[in-house]
């Protein structure tokens, strides 16, 4: 990007100003390396985001954003219902809920050392992964109403994990306003016997291990130490989640111009928050989310059978679960008052500061965990909201690295084998379905982690904690 366009406002924020249709400015946050990498799509899509009706205060880009459909990924942006807000399909993405979920062990590297090929066997054998991939559960349809409406709670109602679980998931492990009826039949058919697997792309549960902590308190609060053992999951919704996307989009796109909405472009395609298409896609959205958390508590209890097989002195409890594709009715101050706001976050974390009401009080003092996960070798982060994200980017964070290569570039880069060779020799076990999606998700693909973390720390967005290693990695 260049970023002679941009008004620099500090080391890690740049700005945007309005012009032509645009309603509100653009905001960047990162540093001048990082803000360079990004490609001028970017630019190009935070300025589109900003000409939506009814956005507030700013259109925003973290520092792991690369381009996107629509919004950008690593996007931001809030609407107000009451000022002809919209929402966007494009501005969630097609995974919805899409997110990450880490747990305790209880267990330090020197004890998994010695069984980690037996613990890397046991979960791809438990766990099913890849393009297509499919479980043992079968829902009927009205189990699969249930799963859309009450997410991770239904899913420890069936016996899959504990009641303790829910209170360290957003929304206490159900979204609230969710409507099955405006799921199709299409979206339903491809999520019946879908519950409890990865997935594809960069999908995967990994084994890390506890390197560094930064923050001793926080650490403390967190339940962190070095040399502790974690699991975390990041997964998502599917193709219930996808087909919902993509049906949703097409019709948004043909409704527009009938409320008066010029998109500048189509990827953009959206409805007033207060309209049938509108309230008609959030229940679908939030039916998608619920389907989200439940496959992530479904792949909880899978996980937790498998170390009990191999490693059965292990507790695995929740440490935490956001989601980082979802679009949430939540309260934020703009310009001095505090308003409901619809906050679509693609790629992008909730990060809610300490003494947030939305908070288990266990985390109440410090801040919500947020979660930022790597790419099989690389390095991933637990963060901590923070008071100041509220008006630095509506508690929002990043959630990864971010694409520096397509997916198609990686592949004429690396092979699958190579990679997992690689690793292995740095004592990490990859397992995957599939060479190809290996390649495609090689370390080198995406951008420095370590750079978007100290972005997002000193711009303030969150704050870090500890840097995890992976140990075992279980791959779509």
């Amino acid at each position: 990007m260049d970023v002679s366009r941009l008004e620099r406002v500090s080391e890690h924020c740049w700005r945007i100003e309005p012009s032509g249709a645009m309603r509100v400015p653009g905001i960047i946050y990162g540093d001048e390396a990082l803000v360079r990498e990004m490609d001028d799509k970017v630019y190009e899509q935070v300025c589109n985001v900003a000409t939506l009706p009814g956005i507030v205060r700013a259109s925003y880009a973290l520092p792991d954003a690369h381009w996107g459909y629509g919004f950008p990924i690593g996007g931001v942006a809030a609407f107000d219902p009451n000022e002809s807000g919209v929402v966007s399909a494009g501005g969630v993405g097609f995974d919805i809920s899409c997110g990450v979920r880490t747990l305790h062990t209880g267990l330090t590297l020197e004890d998994v050392e010695p069984k980690k090929k037996e613990l890397a066997d046991q979960l791809f054998r438990d766990i099913p992964a890849g393009v297509g991939s499919t479980g043992r559960i079968r829902l009927s349809e009205s189990e699969l109403d249930a799963m859309l409406t009450g997410g991770a709670q239904w899913a420890v109602e069936q016996g899959y994990g504990e009641q303790a679980d829910l209170e360290r998931i957003e929304e206490r492990g159900r979204m609230h306003g969710a409507d099955p009826e405006c799921v199709s039949e299409r979206a339903r058919a491809r999520q019946r016997d879908q519950m409890g697997t990865l997935g594809s792309g960069n999908h995967y549960l990994e084994i890390q291990h506890v390197v560094e902590i930064y923050d001793e308190k926080i650490a403390a609060v967190y339940g962190l130490s070095q040399g502790a053992i974690l699991a975390t999951i990041h997964c998502g919704s599917r193709g219930l989640g996808h087909q919902i996307g993509t049906e949703y989009l097409r019709d948004m796109a043909i409704v527009a111009a009938e409320y008066g909405i010029r998109l500048p472009d189509r990827e953009l395609a959206c409805a007033p928050i207060r309209s049938p298409i509108g309230e008609a896609y959030l229940g679908a959205m939030a039916a998608a989310t619920n389907c989200a958390l439940a496959n992530r508590q479904i792949i909880t209890h899978l996980t937790r059978e498998a170390f009990a097989r191999v490693l059965p002195s292990a507790q695995l409890t929740l440490l935490y679960d956001v989601s980082h594709n979802t679009c949430k009715a939540e309260r934020h101050v703009v310009d001095g008052q505090e308003k409901l706001v619809y906050v679509h976050r693609k790629g992008a974390t909730r990060a809610f500061g300490p003494g947030h009401p939305a908070l288990p009080a266990p985390l109440n003092e410090v801040g919500q965990p947020v979660l930022v996960g790597g790419s099989m070798g690389t390095a991933s982060y637990v963060l901590c909201g923070t008071a100041e994200a509220e008006h630095l980017s509506f508690s929002s964070s990043c959630h990864g690295a971010g694409r520096a290569f397509s997916r198609q570039q990686a592949k004429r880069t690396w092979s699958g084998r190579q990679i997992i060779d690689e690793l292995s020799s740095r004592g990490i076990l990859v397992r995957s379905p599939s060479m190809r999606g290996v390649a495609e998700e090689a370390p080198g693909a995406y951008k420095d982690i370590h750079a978007v973390v100290d972005a997002a720390d000193r711009a303030g967005l969150s704050r870090k904690v500890a840097r995890l290693e992976p140990v075992v990695v279980i791959k779509g």
